[in-house]
């Protein structure tokens, strides 16, 4: 039955109830039907994009993330361990895709309503505060339509984060050339943070110019940003800071936190420099 067949013969069954009792089974069993449907057509996300709205060209899902705390250690991914390294430790996907984007991933376990996964996952997210979006890679050698649907893929992960484990989440932006500029931001109008992982932008500098051009984008088109969370590597936080200069001459505040990559890369140049090598 199409949902404007369905709503009509609701209708027709409302016009001749007028049963409060009767109404609410006639309610469940529209929702049971579109819960039916949605399993049957692989359509699970939709229960975590109804619960927000659409934006742009290609649809992606409403995010925004409020000014609340300064992150002051960021914990990949696959290193449970530090998740609660401090009390503002924030969880992120700066690893190779592979760590999180794979049969048993998080948004495949959303996509298919795998519910072991997804209490494993709950599990796994348990007392975590903070995160920040997937970074899911999007090349630029590679179909347009593939690094849109990575965009769509870590708002679905973002929304399920926030709406299902209570994370705040911060949005990531992400995108494989200049083309993407137009789509990356869709549906955070409003966010007041957004994360920029630098790590694999700041040896060549046709990569670095590119950063500097996302960066003004993102500054000059999200009118509520207060802040910008960079996840860098680098010994020299001054090199990444020259590179967000022009946001930070706009107002905006960037907060280089700390990571296990960052650390074990003080603990190599120490040992150099002690002739530990």
């Amino acid at each position: 039955m199409m949902v404007e067949e369905l709503y009509l013969d609701y209708m027709r069954r409302f016009q001749r109830s007028c049963c409060i009792e009767h109404l609410n089974l006639l309610l469940w069993e529209i929702i049971a039907y579109f819960c039916y449907k949605s399993n049957r057509l692989n359509l699970n996300f939709v229960d975590l994009t109804n619960r927000t709205y659409n934006c742009g060209k290609y649809d992606l899902p409403y995010i925004k993330c409020p000014n609340l705390v300064n992150p002051d250690y960021l914990a990949l991914y696959s290193e449970m361990s530090n998740y609660h390294k401090t009390d503002r430790t924030f969880v992120c996907f700066y690893q190779y895709d592979v760590k999180f984007d794979n049969m048993k991933g998080i948004f495949e376990a959303i996509y298919y309503n795998d519910v072991n996964l997804l209490e494993k996952y709950k599990e796994r997210f348990k007392n975590v505060r903070y995160a920040i979006a997937p970074d899911y890679s999007e090349i630029g050698d590679i179909p347009r339509i593939e690094n849109v649907y990575r965009l769509f893929k870590s708002r679905i992960v973002a929304l399920w984060l926030w709406l299902e484990c209570n994370v705040i989440v911060i949005p990531n932006i992400t995108y494989a050339s200049e083309n993407y500029f137009d789509v990356m931001l869709d549906g955070m109008e409003d966010t007041e943070v957004v994360a920029f992982g630098v790590k694999g932008s700041m040896k060549e500098q046709l990569d670095r110019e590119l950063l500097q051009k996302a960066i003004k984008h993102t500054v000059d088109n999200l009118k509520q940003l207060k802040k910008i969370v960079v996840y860098s590597v680098l010994l020299n936080d001054e090199k990444v800071l020259e590179i967000f200069e022009y946001a930070s001459n706009k107002g905006i505040e960037i907060v280089i936190p700390n990571n296990i990559l960052k650390e074990r890369n003080i603990i190599n140049k120490e040992a150099k420099t002690n002739g530990q090598d």
